[in-house]
């Protein structure tokens, strides 16, 4: 036992530098999305494509093979879901994956990807497609060979998505949002149909940006993130990235005549930065000490923005403070007047700025493109006029630019095809861990209307942060829920806030 327990240390910290490599590269990518100046983008697209080519040798390195073969026998996996054997399993299972992928598609990938960004950037401030395609239709092509070489039994897209939602298939996902969407679409035409609705021109009016960036940080640190290990800056695009055990950059943007945008950004990359600093810190650079996935990674940012933010007992606490912050936009407005203006449900043409109800109709599109572009059913320079086809079929408006439409996120400038799904995927697991939390707590809404709300933050750090991967993410549902996922919970959620709003149902 003893020798297996060397080899198994040598694993671990072989693991743990290969985490150091990667935490390097995430605070240059930090940078560059806030304060790398323009010129430096070229070298800087050179420094990740050696630190991403430095990271894939370590993971791949043939002694982590060696190891793995030599711990996953013994005593170290008798528990299946504790500490050494998830170590062992999602090692293995990661070790297995990249040696599939050439050193060279790794580092052209990681090239193609920094330069995507800084191209996307420019092209949404020029509302200029025609300069960005070229270099989407390379990532593509880039992303087509990694699910190539990685494999798949179904769909090409299966191997990428499975990057961001391990186990994950896209037959799978899509039944579960096809069936989301049944749904929804009736509630959305029952509401576009009241004749009650909110007056919206209220978060329209002058929200200072200074003052909004102060309520921002002090709301933050109130739902639990922590300045200390943490800080908040401003980017194109908003973004949460862990950097260390004891460091997380969040970012959000801001416009002084619309308040939703910051606030819930706000808000939203908290959630995230707050699970990753529940994660266990003395396994950091190890499965136990990482997130499960993306999906619930997004339903802790879900929860904080939606079911706590935008509920009416944490306006209930908050809207004084909010009145005598922005006292000039708000003295002749009511609780119950903004409360429902930031609940109003309408088709809109940002996603990021999407109602609770409408933005997974969002999410189903990027879906259905990427899909089609990684399939080669759908040519790059085709993508503009999909994506307005798709949204007048969804949602029943079409963008007047490229810059609010297909340029509207920099997910595919990044590479990141597969990811989409994990947001609404997040929707569902955020529904109904809140169930569960209500149940578990008790009355959560007299809790947030006193501004507590640490109760619901140890809840989440107990049941979903601390375990790291030592569960599948369908295998921590039922662990903490005692049911499948299911889109249920998000729609009693949903009709349960809007009905009375909307005077439906």
């Amino acid at each position: 036992m003893a020798d297996i327990m060397q080899t198994y240390q040598a694993l671990c910290d072989h693991a743990r530098e290969a985490a150091m490599v990667e935490s390097i590269r995430a605070v240059l990518g930090w940078d560059e999305q806030t304060y790398m100046p323009p010129q430096a983008g070229d070298y800087r697209a050179e420094q990740i494509t050696w630190l991403a080519a430095a990271s894939h040798r370590r993971r791949t390195d043939p002694r982590v093979g060696e190891w793995l073969a030599a711990c996953e026998d013994s005593e170290l996996v008798e528990d299946s879901h504790g500490d050494s054997a998830t170590v062992i399993r999602e090692l293995k299972r990661d070790y297995q994956k990249r040696s599939k992928l050439p050193q060279s598609l790794v580092e052209e990938m990681a090239r193609a990807t920094v330069l995507g960004q800084q191209a996307w950037v420019q092209a949404r401030k020029d509302d200029d497609f025609a300069s960005f395609s070229p270099v989407l239709t390379q990532i593509i092509d880039l992303k087509r060979q990694q699910a190539e070489a990685v494999g798949y039994e179904e769909s090409p897209y299966d191997a990428l998505l499975d990057d961001y939602e391990p186990g994950e298939t896209t037959a799978n996902v899509h039944r579960v949002l096809s069936s989301l969407r049944e749904d929804l679409v009736p509630l959305v035409a029952a509401i576009a149909e009241s004749s009650t609705q909110p007056e919206v021109e209220i978060l329209s009016r002058s929200y200072p940006v200074a003052l909004q960036k102060q309520l921002g940080e002090q709301v933050s640190a109130q739902i639990g993130f922590d300045f200390q290990r943490g800080r908040l800056d401003v980017t194109h695009h908003p973004f949460c990235s862990g950097m260390g055990p004891f460091d997380c950059r969040i970012t959000t943007r801001y416009d002084e005549h619309f308040f939703p945008m910051a606030f819930f950004g706000i808000l939203h990359e908290s959630g995230h930065g707050i699970y990753d600093q529940g994660l266990r810190t003395d396994f950091y650079g190890l499965p136990p000490g990482e997130f499960i996935s993306l999906g619930i990674h997004e339903s802790q940012s879900r929860m904080w923005e939606n079911q706590v933010g935008r509920g009416r007992a944490f306006w209930q606490y908050m809207f004084p403070t909010l009145q005598e912050t922005f006292a000039s936009a708000l003295t002749d407005v009511t609780l119950d007047q903004f409360y429902f203006a930031l609940n109003e449900v309408r088709p809109s043409l940002i996603r990021v700025e999407a109602d609770e109800v409408t933005y997974n109709l969002h999410i189903i599109i990027r879906f259905e493109l990427e899909q089609a572009l990684i399939q080669g059913d759908l040519q790059v320079p085709d993508l503009p006029a999909a994506w307005r086809e798709k949204y007048r079929e969804f949602l029943g408006i079409e963008p007047p630019s490229d810059a609010d439409g297909v340029l509207q996120d920099i997910h595919w400038g990044a590479g990141l095809i597969g990811y989409f799904p994990t947001y609404s995927l997040g929707n569902l697991y955020s529904a109904q861990f809140f169930a569960q939390a209500t149940e578990d707590l008790g009355d959560l809404e007299d809790m947030f209307s006193r501004g507590e709300f640490m109760p619901l933050k140890h809840w989440l750090q107990e049941k979903i942060h601390q375990p790291g991967k030592c569960y599948r993410a369908s295998e921590l549902v039922e662990r903490i829920t005692g049911q499948p996922l299911s889109h249920e919970p998000l729609l009693a959620y949903l009709r349960a806030k809007l009905e009375p709003l909307y005077g439906i149902g």
